[in-house]
């Protein structure tokens, strides 16, 4: 994941609420209910993010994505092959031995 599109996009979330936050503040109409400015604030935080950073959030998801991907190291082949070592085995085990006492 890389670290500059996590720093841009934690900034840009705190810039959307801080501002509209800051400029309800403004207004003396909001001095006594300031829980109701930050509820505001919050909201068009959430809005201007969900509307102006796509970008940087589908590169954060991707750099998620990559990373746990590359953690877990399994592909399809190797699930594959691991399948088919497990009925090899289980044939080998019980092939020869029950051949033999059938035929007696």
């Amino acid at each position: 994941m890389k670290s500059r599109s996590v720093i841009l996009f934690t900034l840009l979330r705190l810039a959307f609420f801080l501002v509209p936050l800051g400029i309800m503040m403004l207004f003396p109409a909001f001095w006594g209910m300031w829980w109701l400015a930050v509820l505001f604030a919050a909201l068009i935080g959430l809005s201007l993010s969900i509307i102006f950073l796509q970008k940087p959030r589908g590169e954060m998801s991707e750099g998620i994505y990559n990373r746990q991907k590359r953690r877990t190291k399994v592909t399809e082949r190797e699930v594959d092959e691991d399948i088919e070592d497990q009925a090899n085995e289980a044939l080998t085990d019980e092939g020869p031995g029950e051949e033999d006492s059938v035929d007696r």
